[in-house]
């Protein structure tokens, strides 16, 4: 309770410095590690603040310790949808935006709306609550993150469909990791206090093996403390005379490779803390004319998923994919750049080894480091 009290005095303080929305963002290795429990902690010490704390969303998931720390907590009541033949309960945007408390909680970032909302999903609800100076408190699992989509899917195998753009996280004023040993989140599956006894089995089989469990919460530690040192980078008067870092991805219509590049290179970005660009240069061979239609489909799926994780995306024409990369490094000091694993065939030997010999010369030649971002092995920096 003396860690939720000074938790929610540092976010007091940060409320009262600006009358704009603050956003905090309990974030966690997976279901159970006590995020929502530690939200509702923190809206008690703030009610005793004398703040206007109000529940907007909880999900308690029938846990009998976070449903007790619900009572005494103001909430505005969800809106009730019929959907395929169902009564669902939905966050209700409009019913806050309406109260306009000093501070809502709004768990699930993650969760995808029912169809026909105002939004598809609700971290959009939230970006309209800051907007309309709300303070948000909200909560996520690390395997949300939408850079962390494909590795998350190698560790665990599962496909996880509601994710949230890393941007959201750049937006937070704060990022609190809720952190479990394996040992200790296993137990707390075991004793039944994260999901009914009917599912616990399948879940040890499944998400909760404890080789998992390591590597969710390596990612989700190294996610906040990426989180920090970009806050003290933001505060420092002095800081370090360091060479600033700006990536370039360059992206092609192949979908499952250029869906890679985009996800590894934004992971860079935020590791780095620094801006970076997604180049798709359509060559004659290319044109929308010659390729398939699902090609282009998928090459516009992949631009959108670059600007929704933050980078900045151009689309130019050109005869020799090499010559206008060396172009556009030049001209706005790239640092380092990415490039999928090329791929060629017997018949593009002569031609393909040629260029990319050539690329990696020029890049060379302008201290430009080139990272491949191979699916299969670790990255390699040239």
């Amino acid at each position: 309770m003396e860690e939720a009290r000074k938790s929610a005095d540092y976010f007091l303080e940060l409320i009262q410095k600006s009358r704009k929305g603050k956003f905090k963002i309990y974030i966690g290795m997976s279901a159970g590690v006590g995020k929502t429990y530690r939200m509702l902690q923190e809206a008690h010490a703030l009610l005793r603040n004398k703040v206007d704390v109000k529940i907007g969303y909880i999900e308690p998931h029938d846990r009998p310790e976070t449903i007790a720390l619900v009572s005494g907590i103001p909430q505005i009541p969800r809106k009730s949808v019929f959907y395929k033949g169902k009564q669902l309960e939905e966050m209700d945007l409009q019913a806050i935006l309406n109260a306009h408390p000093e501070v809502v909680l709004v768990d699930e970032l993650a969760h995808s709306n029912i169809e026909g909302s105002k939004n598809k999903k609700r971290w959009q609800d939230v970006l309209e609550l800051l907007d309309a100076g709300i303070n948000v408190i909200s909560a996520m699992n690390i395997q949300h993150i939408e850079s962390l989509n494909e590795t998350v899917k190698k560790i665990t195998g599962i496909e996880v469909t509601e994710r949230v753009p890393d941007k959201i996280l750049a937006l937070a004023d704060e990022v609190v990791n809720i952190d479990l040993t394996a040992d200790e989140l296993i137990t707390r599956l075991q004793e039944g206090k994260i999901y009914r006894q009917e599912k616990i089995q399948q879940a040890l089989n499944n998400f909760f093996k404890s080789e998992h469990i390591l590597q969710l919460r390596e990612l989700a530690l190294k996610e906040v403390a990426t989180h920090v040192e970009k806050k003290v980078e933001a505060v420092m008067d002095n800081p370090q005379n360091f060479r600033k870092e700006k990536l370039l991805a360059c992206i092609s219509s192949n979908y499952e490779n250029a869906k890679h590049v985009i996800r590894k290179t934004a992971r860079l970005a935020s590791y780095y803390n620094s801006l970076w660009t997604v180049i798709y240069i359509q060559t004659p061979e290319e044109n929308p004319n010659k390729i398939a239609l699902d090609k282009q489909r998928h090459l516009i799926n992949n631009l959108n998923l670059a600007h929704e994780l933050g980078a900045k995306v151009i689309q130019q024409k050109g005869n020799n994919i090499a010559n206008a990369l060396i172009d556009y490094v030049k001209n706005n000091g790239i640092t380092t750049l990415c490039v999928g694993k090329p791929h060629f065939n017997y018949l593009q030997n002569l031609t393909g080894v040629a260029w990319f010999n050539t690329l990696i010369t020029k890049m060379s030649e302008n201290n430009v480091d080139i990272i491949i971002l191979s699916k299969n092995t670790k990255s390699t920096v040239i």
